[in-house]
């Protein structure tokens, strides 16, 4: 089996030119035609925390919403949303709350692709050092606590500059630890704050940062993505 991962912090849909466009965000979702995503920023921050792309929106793309939003007009949980494809099967989903500072959160999802079980959870972690690693090891704690093991890959908007340093520490004995590349600012991309993590029982197949026209222009952020493959048997 061999999926594409990706991660894209969508600023609640104002890209650089301050236009909040989530329809543009939604086109640079189609040139990644990534099987699961995880997106951050996807609500907006105060009153009713609506998301920026619209359920029916949504309705019209290859991808499925798992529901780990606490709220009614929300798609995420602290701007957290995964999406699968629709031919995926939906199992488990959770929000996830994380040690914090500023308003953070964490959202796990389990689904089923061809009778098999996989985990994705997407993130968005802390400025601080300290932090970051605390909600890193709640993460892992939450992992470790579920009742089914399977599969799983951590993705996100880690907030850390280091490939390997800091927080990332955390995960660099028994996760695949992945920096796909400079993705912030998209319009002169310096800092490599975005990030995918898989268990070992995946295979790193490619990965890589999404930086087309598009993309450059529809968030201050760009998509990062990891093609990831589970040997036979």
């Amino acid at each position: 089996m061999k999926l594409t991962f990706a991660s894209y912090n969508i600023h609640k849909g104002v890209g650089n030119d301050g236009r909040r466009d989530p329809d543009r965000v939604l086109a640079v979702l189609r040139e990644l035609d990534a099987d699961v995503i995880a997106l951050q920023e996807c609500d907006r921050r105060f009153g009713a925390r609506e998301s920026v792309i619209s359920l029916a929106a949504l309705d019209e793309t290859p991808w499925q919403a798992l529901p780990v939003a606490r709220r009614p007009h929300s798609l995420g949980w602290h701007g957290n949303a995964l999406l699968v494809r629709k031919t995926f099967e939906h199992l488990e989903a959770h929000a996830v709350d994380l040690p914090r500072l500023e308003p953070r959160g964490a959202v796990r999802g389990d689904f089923s692709v061809g009778g098999v079980r996989l985990r994705a959870v997407g993130v968005h972690l802390d400025l601080s050092g300290l932090r970051r690693r605390d909600q890193i090891r709640a993460v892992l704690k939450h992992v470790d606590g579920c009742a089914h093991a399977c599969p799983t890959v951590l993705m996100g908007d880690f907030n850390q500059w280091g490939a390997g340093t800091g927080a990332m520490r955390e995960v660099a004995s028994e996760w695949h630890s992945l920096t796909p590349g400079r993705s912030f600012p998209a319009h002169n991309p310096v800092a490599q704050l975005d990030r995918i993590v898989a268990c070992h029982r995946w295979n790193v197949v490619a990965q890589g940062v999404h930086h087309s026209a598009l993309a450059a222009k529809a968030s201050d952020h760009l998509p990062v993505w990891a093609t990831l493959q589970l040997p036979d048997g």
